[in-house]
Formats: structure tokens, sequence, C-alpha cells
């Protein structure tokens, strides 16, 4: 049924646009021309030289064929070409595949085949797994070879230099926005624990609304000072490669997490702004004193991942980094979620505040639904902080789809909502509060027992760097709490029963560890602890 609001007010050119985060640097560099962009080693580029080089990349990939709905693949750490390969890739309707840095040859090989890659841009760090991804492949894409001055090491990938490519492009060249913003912007790999990868599709419209949303919940301000202690690699920057750009803000570029060199960054470009896995902030308290002296300006950090434990959360804000947790997966684009902070708040105990802190909270305000719910039946759970159900999504920030998988694709898509996988709780107050993945709860002898709830008390002890739980079979209760413990290098003598007794102090008698391993933790490139590598030796031990 028509309405009157309707007849002769059709969307034009006038009063419709597409949205693409590629418009912010073309305001950024016309506004802001003379404002530090990009800051890496002894490398410091303003906007406006940024905006060129961004449109030369575009010109260059446009003058070797590269068009609309081709894949450009990146192996780079977060250095300058990172970033403007966020720009210059989608101004000509390409699609962005930025590649995990720490996967081997075969992964990789995968990848490029499975995403058509026609070009691979590739740091020489990772030359040699370039090279034998590459030779895997019946149709081998253009790989351009960029040496990084500030790593100066590692294989040539090609004969084609970065730099030199760029000098291909124009960098007056005008690029256009796509017809449709539901187009592809980035192709993103599931880290998947079983089988092959799934290929996570952005589009233009999600990646815009993203990287607004990061700045709303944020209240980021104008002209950030933005360290990459997150990998670019990793859902796009969590869309942050656009979101600072969005700001005019400042790119402080990192190759690896060093937490000394952090510190020293953090201090000599007063850096404002960082995002990361709980890992970071963990390394980060757990660095010299020399290197933590001399921060005498507030820095906040962005984390999300497994929800930070307590201890870790009341510790960083210690050193005066103030954390906001957030929550998302690769495929909405990464965090969607924010443990919103309200005044009242500030009057806790810090141990309060840090318990709140951990929650995984609200929805972004760019995000338009979230729901606990049962995973089955898909009714929403009682908001008791008490009843377990799964965390469902929707919204304009959720990917189009699997790439050639529309299998996995439609059962995500089930109901109407994007399936999670991730446990939760609902409290009173309507935030969210995750308890475990589907696959790692732990039911011993009828019982739930959340990880998160045990390493939480874990990362209480004194002597504990980093745990993880997960279940351990057992014949008489069916399974068992196995923690595996990483502790604190001046941590002296700590023994199993020492760990056992604390957690006794702290937990109901079922959710105690039965076991304890002291070991360095297996992760992924990301900080994320692998799980499925501990369930597999926990099942060793029985």
């Amino acid at each position: 049924m028509t309405s009157i609001f309707d007849k002769g007010l059709e969307p034009q050119g006038a009063n419709y646009a597409v949205q693409s985060p590629i418009d912010f640097i073309e305001r950024t560099a016309n506004v802001y021309p003379d404002y530090p962009a990009i800051i890496h080693g002894a490398i410091r580029r303003n906007w406006a030289e940024t905006y060129d080089r961004c449109r030369r990349l575009a010109s260059a990939l446009k003058g070797r064929g590269i068009g609309r709905g081709d894949t450009v693949a990146a192996m780079l750490p977060n250095i300058p070409a990172m970033v403007e390969c966020h720009f210059g890739v989608p101004m000509i309707g390409a699609v962005l595949n930025t590649l995990n840095v720490r996967l081997d040859a075969e992964a990789i090989a995968f990848m490029l085949e499975h995403g058509e890659a026609k070009v691979v841009i590739a740091d020489r760090e990772f030359g040699e797994v370039i090279k034998e991804a590459v030779s895997h492949l019946e149709d081998k894409p253009l790989v351009i070879d960029v040496d990084d001055p500030e790593y100066g090491e590692g294989v040539q990938v090609s004969d084609l230099d970065y730099e030199a490519f760029l000098q291909e492009g124009d960098p007056q060249f005008q690029w256009s926005f796509p017809d449709n913003e539901w187009d592809a912007i980035s192709l993103n790999y599931t880290s998947g624990t079983t089988g092959n990868p799934k290929g996570v599709v952005y589009h233009h419209r999600g990646a815009y609304i993203n990287a607004l949303g990061n700045q709303t919940v944020w209240s980021m301000g104008m002209h950030p000072v933005y360290l990459w202690t997150l990998p670019m690699f990793h859902c796009n920057g969590w869309c942050f490669p656009w979101t600072i750009t969005a700001m005019a803000g400042t790119h402080v570029c990192l190759r690896r997490v060093d937490p000394e060199k952090i510190l020293k960054l953090i201090r000599d470009h007063q850096v404002t702004h960082m995002c990361g896995a709980p890992i970071v902030l963990n390394a980060l308290l757990n660095a010299s004193p020399e290197a933590k002296a001399g921060i005498d300006h507030e820095v906040k950090s962005m984390t999300a991942g497994a929800a930070p434990p307590a201890q870790v959360i009341g510790s960083i804000e210690e050193m005066g980094i103030k954390v906001t947790h957030v929550y998302g997966l690769t495929e909405v684009y990464g965090p969607v979620t924010v443990c919103a902070w309200k005044s009242e708040w500030d009057e806790l105990p810090l141990q309060e505040r840090a318990k709140i802190k951990a929650r995984q909270g609200v929805r972004y305000h760019t995000l338009s639904g979230t729901m606990v719910a049962d995973p089955n039946t898909m009714q929403p759970v009682p908001k008791d902080g008490k009843t377990i159900g799964e965390i469902f999504l929707r919204g304009n920030t959720v990917m189009k789809g699997y790439l050639k998988n529309p299998k996995a694709t439609e059962e995500a898509f089930r109901g109407g909502w994007f399936h999670t996988g991730d446990l939760a709780v609902w409290h009173e107050d309507g935030y969210m509060e995750i308890k475990d993945r589907l696959k790692d709860i732990i039911i011993s002898g009828g019982e739930n027992i959340s990880t998160i709830e045990v390493e939480d008390t874990l990362y209480r002890h004194p002597a504990v760097m980093e745990a993880a739980v997960v279940a351990r079979p057992d014949e008489k209760w069916g399974e068992t709490p196995c923690a595996f413990i990483t502790l604190k290098p001046e941590a002296g003598d700590v023994s199993e029963d020492d760990i056992i007794n604390f957690c006794r102090e702290h937990l109901a008698r079922f959710k105690v560890p039965k076991t304890v391993v002291f070991t360095d933790l297996p992760k992924t490139s990301t900080g994320k602890i692998q799980k499925f590598v501990l369930r597999d030796q926990a099942k060793e031990l029985s």
C-alpha cells in the first residue's frame, strides 16, 4: 500500500548516495590535507600524500586490468601499504582479501584459489610462504613485492616492487563509488578449527556503518592517535582503517606486537587509542617497570575476543589505560556490541567495576538487534542473569554471507538472525555476558560449568599469567574441568594443589579443576587461545 509520502518522493541523485568508507579519505584529505596520517618508523605522511598514494594504487591496479569484483589479496603486517590497500583496492570496485600472516602456504593457497585472487601484495617477511602458496595455483595472480624499510630482511616475492607499481598510477585518478552499496568490499576468512575456513564477505554499506559505529560507541572525537596493536588482516582491523581515516586521525603502524615497543610508541607519539585481544593487555601488564614509566596521559583501549578476566581489566586500568570491552565476530565486521559504561558504576570498587566491564554489553547504535535465546526454539531467555542462551545478531553490519557456501550461509541466518554460537546470560538491564562457546561449555555430572567463570577465578591467583579451561573426559562425571596455566616469570614454585585449593576458596566444588597443567598456551595470530588444541591434549591425559 502506498501513502501520500511515496508518490513523487523517490530516491534520486540529489537525495541519495551510496554509502562507502572510501569516501572518508577524500573528505579528510580535502579538509585536513596537512594533518598527520601515517607514522611508521622514519616515515611521516600527511593526508594529502596518503590520498595520492591510494589513488595511485587504484589507478595502477586498473591499468593492470583489475576491476569490479576482482579479488586483491594482501599478505601484509600493519604497515602503510596495508592502510592504502583499504582504500585503493575498493576505489576500483575490487575486493580486498587481507590474509592472516601467521598461516602456512597450504592455507594461503586455499584462500587465494577459493577467493580467485588476481593480485597478491605481499611483504618480504612472508616471501617464502607466498612463493610456495602461489606455486600450487593453476591460475597465477600478479604478485607485488613490498620491501618495508622497517624490516629490511626476508625473501623478495617478485620483481614487481610496490613503490614502483604505485608510480604506474595517477595520483589524481578519478575513482568512483560502486553502483550498489551492497557490492562486496572485502573478503575475510574465518580461523576455523576443523576443515577449510569460510570466506566472509563484507559490503560497502556495512563497512561504512560499522566504521562510524566504532567512533560512536568509543566517543573518539577528531584526530585520534591510533596505535595498530590489532592486526589489520583481522576483520579489516575491526573497520578501524576506515574509522581513523574518517576522524582525520593518525595511523601509528606496528609490524608485530612487542609490549616494550608498544609502550615506547605510546609515550613518543602520545597515542590516544588502541585495540586488541586481552592477551595484548596481559602482555603490557608483564612488561618491565622501565617500559611502563613515563606514560602520563590517558590511553583508551578497546578489547574483545575471549572475555577479559576481571583481574586483567582492573590491573590495566591501574596503569592508566582505560578499557572499553566490545564483542563481535568475523561475520559481523568485528565489534558490534559494547559494555556501554554508566556513571553510577564509577563509585564501585575496582574489582566490581572490572566484573561489570567484562560483560559483552548491549548493541552498537549501528546494529539493529541482539537477542539471547534458546538455540533450538529461538525464544528469548529471561533477563535473570542466570539462564543461558545463544547470542543472536542482525542488522546492516552482518556479512553478506559465506563465499561459495550457500548451505553454511542459510544455516547461519536461520530464523532471520545470525547465529553466533556464543552462549550468554541476559542481565536485568539488558547487558549480555558470555558464559562460553556452545562447543566449550563443560557438562559435569549434569551440571553446566562455564569455562570463562573458572578462568576468571584462575586469573585472580597472583602467580597466574595466562589460563584456559577445557573439558577432560571422565568416567564418573562425563567431563571435568582441566586447567592449562602459564605462570608469571617471577612466580616461583606453584603446584597443582596450590591452584586447586585456591579455586576451592572461590568456586562451587563441582566447578573446581580436577587437573592442572603448567604450559605455554597455543594461540592464533590474533591472540586467541586455541582451545581445540588443549581439548586434544586433555583427552590424552585421560
